[in-house]
């Protein structure tokens, strides 16, 4: 396996994380923000109240996600098989 091959298999796997992950960032950074414009505007400054609703949100996006995820990890899984199979 030359350089080449290794550091195309490496931004691959780079680029499936990201996508793999993006979802679930997202909505924990738009709750998150909406969070604490709530806490700005009305004086709140309950640390626990920026858990609770992140945790749901994100847990929710990980239910509607999940198959996407499952998908981009086992075609990349796939690949990675392909790659060894031809050598």
């Amino acid at each position: 396996m030359s350089g080449a091959e290794v550091l195309d298999i490496a931004r691959d796997g780079v680029w499936v994380l990201i996508k793999v992950s993006s979802p679930l960032m997202i909505v924990g950074l738009v709750v998150g923000l909406i969070v604490a414009l709530f806490q700005a505007l009305t004086q709140i400054q309950e640390m626990t109240l920026v858990f609770v609703p992140k945790i749901i949100a994100m847990f929710l996006a990980l239910i509607i996600a999940l198959p996407f995820m499952g998908e981009a990890l086992g075609s990349y899984m796939t690949r990675i098989a392909e790659r060894i199979a031809a050598g």
